[in-house]
């Protein structure tokens, strides 16, 4: 679930976590599917990790602060970003394993 620790892990608020760990929060911020509607920030910060991918797409669709949808990782061709076969390419199979469990 997305939290306020996951709000600080993001916003790197007094707080020295690690790159899985920020990560981990933007994929719960992902998976939440309302944090795509939040301040212009996450939504650049959340698109970034999938670009590089580091995050899946959610589980399911999401529409943006404009309404745009943002497709769910399912939707996606395999080795697409957003998609698992995407974050194993470029992170590794273990890593994407972790992500996807969030």
């Amino acid at each position: 679930m997305f939290d306020l620790n996951d709000i600080d892990n993001i916003e790197g608020a007094d707080n020295d976590c690690s790159e899985l760990e920020y990560y981990a929060s933007l994929q719960k911020a992902i998976n939440s599917g309302s944090a795509w509607s939040f301040q212009g920030s996450y939504g650049l910060a959340m698109m970034a990790a999938i670009e590089a991918g580091a995050c899946l797409l959610g589980r399911d669709s999401a529409r943006d602060y404009f309404g745009n949808r943002i497709p769910s990782r399912d939707a996606v061709a395999p080795g697409s970003k957003g998609s698992f076969d995407y974050v194993a390419d470029r992170m590794g199979d273990s890593y994407a394993q972790t992500i996807e469990s969030i």
